[in-house]
């Protein structure tokens, strides 16, 4: 058991392999979060498998297409159950973009959602499939045991989530739908905990484009969020932004929860 209150961190890498050979190692001895959730891995389960990490527990979740998408979960924590990939009618693309591990106290759901691509291809895909789907599944945990869902939602949910929302509107990522489909999220009893802590405090993002030097002048966009349950709420202690860690185009974000994992 952690003598400190432990931290959930996630972290878009963009490449496990990339990120690992930029600071990764660095990284986990330095801030050490009890539990470690990553998007898009980008590796399939037999290379990620022979890599070397400080943690008991690694669950995965790879995409079918190699090189593409995926989570894992590294844990000091043996989960209780592991779920891979979001129910639904007709199944979702087989893209790894769903991984949960249950705890003694809570779910925890790990998501990489769907990004509505440049001319906006996926967005009918995200907001009539994913997004609905995703809201029924964490509210049907969350009648049971109290959840913790994190990853990239890839959506900035509000003009204060990201540098220049009056040039982005209708860009993916910042349509009406794709924020629409968050705030119902919200609305089926879920809190963006980052916000809860900070509210009204603008400049914090976690995705720069690697583009114009946009990370060093901070022109960045939210996209990347811890959200609990609302009866989780009282157990979250602090809501955290790591710009400071690079690697990736995306920085971790996470939680320090009041749990004591058995």
């Amino acid at each position: 058991m952690f003598k400190a209150m432990p931290t959930l961190v996630s972290w878009n890498v963009n490449g496990l392999r990339s990120v690992i050979g930029k600071g990764f190692s660095s990284f986990l001895e330095k801030k050490k979060p009890a539990v470690l959730c990553l998007q898009e891995i980008k590796i399939d389960a037999a290379k990620l498998a022979a890599l070397q990490f400080p943690y008991p527990h690694l669950l995965w979740h790879s995409a079918q297409k190699p090189g593409y998408s995926g989570t894992a979960i590294l844990s000091h924590h043996k989960p209780l159950r592991v779920v891979r990939d979001l129910p639904g009618e007709p199944p979702h693309p087989l893209e790894g973009r769903l991984l949960a591990a249950e705890f003694d106290d809570f779910w925890l759901v790990n998501v990489y959602v769907p990004n509505s691509q440049r001319e906006l291809t996926r967005l009918a895909y995200r907001q009539n499939h994913w997004d609905p789907g995703l809201r029924k599944y964490l509210a049907g945990l969350a009648r049971k045991k109290p959840v913790v869902v994190c990853g990239d939602f890839n959506v900035a949910h509000e003009p204060i989530d990201l540098a220049n929302p009056q040039a982005n509107r209708r860009n993916a990522g910042f349509t009406d739908e794709e924020r629409a489909g968050f705030s119902s999220l919200l609305e089926a009893g879920f809190v963006d905990t980052f916000r809860h802590h900070h509210p009204g405090e603008a400049g914090h993002y976690s995705w720069w484009t690697y583009r114009m030097n946009a990370r060093a002048r901070n022109i960045g966009w939210r996209i990347d969020y811890f959200l609990v349950s609302q009866g989780f709420l009282p157990r979250v202690k602090k809501s955290f932004i790591w710009p400071e860690i690079t690697g990736s185009d995306h920085c971790p974000v996470g939680i320090e929860v009041d749990v004591a994992f058995k």
